[in-house]
């Protein structure tokens, strides 16, 4: 697999000028797919402009003055993806990475308080030791529970950097949903039904607005009002 990526072929998620320079900085192998996260160092650079150069980002970065999740990360590759929280201790600013409309990627400003949690998907569930659940989260963590409370596809807030559950969201009817891949990757909408398939096919999701997709697009972000603030509201 190559190190290296040329900006014309960068994800079509990615908010880069395509022809600015020859090559962009690839995300290591971690916690989101490539598709749908980009590396720290373009975070820094090329979304906060707080670096005019590569260099310039890696010493920001070396020196611990970002942190993704309430954790300090000295890897300039490293993936930042959908709901990640990035602080930078020095200004006092927090963002969460987010989709637009457009299915692009877009840090979205958020408080001091927004900046204490995030919103995992529970991707999958198993049975660990002693009987315990584990809970495996989008975002590549893990969540031990003593119950199987939750399902697959059910959102949960955490408190960062502890990942003490707060409260849930389930994929369920009425319920303020994120679409994260599709043709409709981006867009907020209700959601009027979930469809369980009897066959090989993914279990499907409507909304209201009159379209649907595939349940493992759907990502909800609140029960009646989002619980986050969306790229229309406040885009960095």
């Amino acid at each position: 697999m190559s190190k290296h990526m040329k900006r014309l072929t960068a994800p079509r998620s990615w908010t880069i000028h395509r022809k600015e320079s020859k090559w962009t900085v690839k995300p290591r192998p971690g916690p989101h797919p490539i598709d749908v996260s980009i590396s720290l160092l373009m975070v820094v650079r090329d979304h906060l402009g707080y670096a005019d150069t590569a260099r310039e980002a890696k010493r920001i970065i070396g020196a611990a003055e970002v942190l993704v999740d309430g954790k300090t990360t000295r890897d300039h590759k490293r993936p930042v993806g959908l709901m990640d929280v990035v602080s930078i201790p020095k200004t006092k600013e927090s963002y969460r990475m987010l989709f637009d409309k457009k299915g692009k990627l877009k840090l979205v400003k958020i408080d001091k308080t927004h900046a204490g949690w995030k919103l995992v998907r529970i991707e999958n569930k198993t049975t660990v030791k002693g009987g315990k659940i584990q809970l495996n989260m989008h975002d590549g963590r893990n969540i031990i529970l003593e119950k199987n409370t939750y399902k697959t596809g059910d959102v949960l807030k955490i408190a960062l950097p502890s990942q003490k559950i707060q409260e849930s969201y389930k994929l369920d009817k009425g319920h303020l949903a994120m679409v994260t891949g599709g043709t409709h990757r981006g867009e907020v909408a209700t959601i009027s039904s979930y469809q369980i398939s009897q066959t090989t096919r993914q279990n499907t999701v409507e909304f209201k607005d009159g379209f649907s997709t595939d349940k493992n697009n759907v990502f909800v972000i609140g029960k009646k009002t989002p619980e986050i603030m969306v790229p229309e509201v406040s885009v960095a």
